[in-house]
Parts: C-alpha cells; structure tokens; sequence
C-alpha cells in the first residue's frame, strides 16, 4: 500500500466533504485549503461529484487540476447513504441477492475516479446484511464482491480501504481483519479507520483498535462520539480522549490522512472545520 507521505514530524489532516453539504464543491476546497487542511475526503455524492455524470471525465480532469493548484491531497469515499435508492441507506450492497453489480458497478468508478484524482485509495463499507440472510451466506457475498472489486483496484494500482461501520455487516476493526483473511490478505485490500466508529461499537478498547488496524491503515476518518451513539459529534464535545489516539497513530508510522468526518457540519461548516483543525493541531503530541 502507499499511503499519503504527511509533512515531516505531523500528522496529515483532512476534512470530509459529506460535511459542507451546502457548498459547490470548488468551495469547499478553497475553504479547506484557506483554513490550512492538507487533504479532502471527497464523498462521491450528487451534490458535489456525481460518479454517474455525463461528462465525468471532464469533471475529474478539471478537479485534478484544482487539487493540485491549492495543494490538496484527496481520498475517494463511497459511503453516500442514498446514492444507489432514494429511500434506503446503504444498499444495493455486495451482499444484495439482485443489483449487487450495481455496487460493483460505483465502486469500479471509484477506483478509476481516484486513480485519475491521484487518491492512493477508495474507502468501501459493507452495509447491512440482506434480511433473513444467514451469516454465512453473507460472508460469502461479500467475499466474493470484495475479490471482484479488488481486482479492479489492482488493475489501477488504488488500494481499498474498508471501514467497519456501526450496525452495518463489517462493524468491528475485528471483522475487517477476518475479511482480509477471507480474501487471502491480498496488499491492495486496507483498512479505513474511524475513530469515532471504533470508540462507539468496537469489543476493543479505541487504542487497541488503532493497534489492530495500523498494519493495514490506508484511511483514517476521525470526530467525537459517545459510545453506543451512532452520531457524529464536534471534537471535543463527546467522550474520546483524543491526544491518546493522534499519539498511537503517529507511533504507528501511520502517514495518511486524518480526515474530520461530521456530516452534520454542513449550516456551519466553515466554523466546524476551523475548529476542527485548531483542536486536532492542540491535541497532537509534538
């Protein structure tokens, strides 16, 4: 895998674009390249880059441009809740018994969108389970979907960063792991971290996950939370203690991304993502 190179001795931190709802996409690099980020989590959504545009190419070609004039480094994330079905989260899946090539299909044009962005990976979750579908069977689908797309990935040189999510399929740091298994352990096929995930829904203490995932980090997404709460909340206002977390991820040699995930953000995301970054540069071990 090749990760991001961060400015020497610090952290590289980023901001999600699932936060700035409310903004055209150019703006939101402008701010976050004004505010001093040096990377954006670019959630491929309607509102800001839609996968599925006519001219997407055009599109791409002119936001590589863009990245590169205001010094930006960018991960491709897949985890719009409602950009397959209008009226449920997540799905189709590569679980689904119909219309799993429909997931295929967008994270196939994620991969390519982020191999012309110069993204080093494409953040990928499971979401939930097919209802009444046996563990196993699940497994096995997502397995079988994971190889279809990884081999995609490979063709393009990105890597996956899979996320656990609460309450979906894949929740744990634990189960990512045993899918990597389940896949051979292929180099290509990472981890996404979210911190605010891990700290809501893991077995593991948070800097045990940290541990667990660090060999295979790609993608770290980072906010405050409380446990058992599946909300994204401001730093600093739940309960993760967080120069512990930035110090394990340092320790780790981890050097991608550190990316502010609230999606919430957007009716005051300029502030949220000022403060945001202030916070994360006070808590970070020298």
């Amino acid at each position: 895998m090749s990760p991001i190179p961060g400015p020497a001795g610090r952290l590289r931190f980023g901001f999600g674009t699932n936060g700035f709802g409310c903004h055209r996409l150019d703006d939101v690099l402008s701010v976050l390249a004004d505010l001093g980020y040096d990377s954006v989590g670019l959630t491929l959504d309607h509102g800001h880059l839609d996968p599925f545009a006519a001219d997407l190419p055009r599109q791409v070609a002119r936001l590589a441009r863009r990245l590169d004039r205001l010094g930006l480094a960018v991960m491709v994330e897949t985890g719009a809740p409602y950009l397959l079905d209008p009226w449920h989260k997540h799905v189709p899946t590569l679980m689904s018994a119909t219309d799993a090539g429909r997931r295929v299909d967008l994270l196939a044009r994620a991969v390519r969108i982020a191999a012309d962005l110069g993204a080093p990976a494409v953040q990928l979750c499971s979401g939930p389970a097919p209802e009444g579908m046996a563990a196993g069977e699940a497994w096995k689908r997502l397995a079988a979907g994971c190889e279809e797309v990884l081999g995609i990935a490979q063709e393009y040189g990105v890597a996956l960063g899979f996320e656990p999510e609460p309450y979906m399929f894949v929740d744990t740091v634990e189960r990512v792991v045993d899918l990597r298994r389940r896949l051979g352990d292929p180099d290509l096929f990472g981890i996404t971290l979210d911190i605010g995930h891990a700290h809501c829904v893991d077995d593991l203490p948070l800097l045990g996950c940290v541990e667990l995932a660090a060999p295979y980090l790609v993608n770290v997404q980072i906010e405050d939370m409380r446990r058992g709460v599946h909300e994204h909340l401001e730093l600093g206002t739940g309960e993760i203690d967080f120069p512990p977390v930035l110090a394990a991820l340092k320790a780790s040699g981890y050097q991608g991304p550190v990316s502010v995930e609230i999606q919430g953000a957007s009716l005051n995301a300029p502030e949220v993502a000022r403060h945001s970054l202030e916070f994360l540069k006070a808590a970070e071990p020298l």
